[in-house]
């Protein structure tokens, strides 16, 4: 006897028929869900705070972000980086424009010059959604949200980490959920 797993969170459209056009596995599908699931929470929290930032492209960017694992599957179970910039060749051949196809390429290298707002977003919620906290990453968010509301740097740190606090305390049933999920198809 098999029992149903819990319902993972939608996607953005645009995103979910991305990932149906290249058969994306089950294990890759429920692994965006639940950062793009993490992202929205983050992305609430800063736009409530006062950061100026594109939520639609954060949301599109979480829920793809690594869509490349299709070409390097076992990146799926394993360590490894290749699906980053075959993740944004593969968004730019599906005609993906370059400012959303870059969170595929950028969401592991967010200390990089330039990096916007969005994509510390979505490389946070690519962290907090299995607790994990990366000071530095985390501390370029708290920058932003800093210079954004005017805050001390301190107030800002601790409200962020509120956040974190809590949406790590889900952490469990998220990993659980996405394990759950097979990291192959019968196709793939």
């Amino acid at each position: 006897m098999t029992t149903a797993l819990p319902p993972l969170p939608p996607l953005p459209t645009e995103a979910a028929e991305l990932l149906r056009a290249v058969d994306a596995p089950p294990r890759l599908v429920a692994h965006l869900a639940l950062v793009h699931q993490v992202a929205e929470q983050i992305a609430g929290f800063c736009a409530a705070e006062g950061l100026a930032f594109d939520r639609e492209a954060v949301r599109f960017g979480a829920a793809t972000h690594d869509i490349g694992k299709v070409l390097h599957l076992e990146e799926l179970s394993g360590p490894g980086s290749a699906h980053e910039p075959a993740g944004h060749a593969l968004l730019l051949a599906h005609g993906v424009a370059e400012p959303l196809a870059r969170f595929a390429r950028s969401h592991a290298s967010w200390g990089e010059p330039g990096t916007t707002s969005e994509e510390l977003l979505v490389s946070l919620a690519d962290k907090a959604w299995k607790n994990g906290r990366v000071r530095d990453l985390e501390d370029l968010v708290v920058d932003r949200l800093a210079e954004a509301t005017g805050r001390e740097r301190w107030e800002a740190f601790l409200a962020l980490d509120d956040l974190l606090t809590t949406i790590g305390e889900d952490a469990p049933r998220r990993l659980a959920l996405q394990a759950a999920h097979p990291v192959r198809t019968g196709r793939n």
